[in-house]
C-alpha cells in the first residue's frame, strides 16, 4: 500500500483534535516542568493511538494529526533559517474571535541548511504504514509562506531582507524543493499543500485586505499560482502533490468567505496539482459551478462534512450535493472528506474526540454508498 496515491474515496484533510494528555504535556513543557524528550514521548504515544484509530475506522490514509505542531502552517515555516516568531499580542481577525497564533517574520534570507524537522516527523508515521495504509505529509503551500511575508502587515519587515518579491519567491522555491526531496528520500509519495491564500482572495473584502484594486488582486493570484507551480514542477515524478483550499479554521471560526468563482480560472484551471480538497460545507463556500474550470483529469475532494460543528449532516443531503457536483465533474473524479482539519491549531474545534470520529464514520458510510 505504500505506493498508493491520495486521494481516496473517503479521505480527510489531516489535523485531529489533540488528546488531553498531549495538551497537558505541551503546557508542562512550555512551563519548564518536563523535558523536550518527555514531550516527544507523549507525542509519539498519542500519534500511535491516533493512527491505530484511523486504521480501525478503515481509512487508507494515515497522518500524525499534526500533533507535533502549534499551528498547521507556522511550525513548518519555523523550520527554515531566517524565520523567527514571537507570541502575538493581537492575534489574527477571525469571525467572532481573534486567532492567537504566533507572529512569524523574517530575520534574514530564507534558506534550509540542514534537514527540515518535518522529515523526521514523517519517518515516524511512515513506520506505521501497513499493507492497507499510506502516510501523507501535510505542509503549508508555498503561496501560504509567501503570503505570510508579503501581506501588508509584514511588508516593512520583509523589505529589510529582500528588495523584491521575486528574490523571496526564488528562495522559497529552493527551500521547498529541498524539503520535498528530503521527504521523498524518507519514503514520502503523498504531499498535501494547505492553502488559505485563495480563501483570502475570494473574500468580498479582499481588496481591502491586500490594500489593492482588482488588477492588483489578479497580479497576486498570478504570484501565488507561479510559486506553487514552480515547486510542483521540481518534484520527483512519482510523488503526488494535492492541495487543500481553506478559508480559515480556528476554534470553529473562519477568517474568510466567498465562492470560488473569482479564482477558478487561476487555481482550478492552471495549478498543477493532482487533486483539490475543497470546502463546501456551508453557504460561505458558494456553489459547485466554478468546478467546471477544473482542467484535465484533476480530482476534486468535496469537503461536505463540517469540522466546525458536532452536528452530523443528513446523509441524504450530502449524497444529493455530491450528485449536484457531478454536473461539473464526473463522479469518477469526485471524492469525499470533511471540509477542513479538526484542529488546525492546538486549541482545536468545538467538538469532542468522539464527535470527531462520528464525522469520519459518516464520511466513510456515505462514500461507500455513493461509490459502491
Amino acid at each position: 500500500m505504500s505506493t498508493a496515491y491520495t486521494p481516496f474515496r473517503y479521505d480527510f484533510v489531516g489535523s485531529f483534535l489533540r488528546p488531553e494528555k498531549l495538551k497537558k504535556a505541551r503546557n508542562d513543557f512550555e512551563q519548564g516542568k518536563i523535558s523536550h524528550e518527555a514531550l516527544t514521548a507523549v507525542e509519539d504515544e498519542s500519534i500511535r493511538d491516533l493512527v491505530a484509530k484511523q486504521k480501525a475506522l478503515g481509512y487508507s490514509v494515515i497522518t500524525d494529526g499534526e500533533f507535533r505542531r502549534a499551528a498547521w502552517h507556522l511550525d513548518f515555516m519555523w523550520g527554515f533559517d531566517g524565520v523567527s516568531h514571537s507570541r502575538t499580542e493581537t492575534g489574527l481577525p477571525f469571525h467572532g474571535e481573534q486567532a492567537m497564533i504566533d507572529d512569524t517574520y523574517l530575520t534574514g534570507k530564507v534558506s534550509l541548511k540542514g534537514e527540515h524537522p518535518f522529515v523526521e516527523h514523517f519517518r515516524f508515521v511512515k513506520a506505521l504504514e501497513d499493507e492497507n495504509t499510506v502516510a501523507k505529509q501535510t505542509i503549508p503551500a508555498p503561496a501560504q509562506f509567501l503570503a505570510q511575508l508579503i501581506m501588508p502587515f509584514a511588508r516593512e519587515n520583509t523589505a529589510r531582507c529582500y528588495e523584491d518579491t521575486d528574490a523571496l519567491a526564488a528562495d522559497l522555491v529552493e527551500g521547498y524543493s529541498r524539503v520535498i526531496r528530503q521527504l521523498y528520500d524518507a519514503g514520502c509519495r503523498n504531499v498535501q499543500f494547505d492553502d488559505c491564500t485563495w480563501g483570502m482572495l475570494v473574500d468580498p473584502a479582499a481588496k481591502a485586505i491586500y490594500r489593492t484594486d482588482e488588477a492588483g488582486l489578479d497580479r497576486i493570484k498570478e504570484q501565488y499560482l507561479a510559486i506553487n507551480n514552480a515547486v510542483i514542477d521540481r518534484k520527483p515524478d512519482d510523488l503526488v502533490i494535492n492541495t487543500h483550499v481553506c478559508r480559515g479554521n480556528y476554534h470553529s471560526t473562519y477568517a474568510n468567505q466567498g465562492a470560488y468563482t473569482d479564482i477558478a480560472k487561476f487555481l482550478f484551471a492552471r495549478e498543477k496539482v493532482n487533486a483539490f480538497y475543497l470546502e463546501f460545507d456551508d453557504a460561505r463556500s458558494g456553489g459547485f459551478e466554478p468546478l467546471k474550470e477544473v482542467s484535465g483529469d484533476k480530482k476534486v475532494v468535496l469537503g461536505l462534512i463540517t469540522t466546525k460543528s458536532p452536528k452530523l449532516e443528513s446523509k441524504a443531503t450530502v449524497i444529493k450535493r455530491i450528485h449536484e457536483a457531478e454536473k461539473y465533474i464526473p463522479l469518477s473524479r469526485l471524492y469525499l472528506s470533511p471540509q477542513c482539519g479538526f484542529a488546525s491549531c492546538e486549541i482545536g474545534n468545538k467538538l469532542t474526540e468522539e464527535e470527531q470520529w462520528k464525522k469520519l464514520e459518516l464520511v466513510k458510510e456515505i462514500a461507500e454508498e455513493v461509490w459502491q
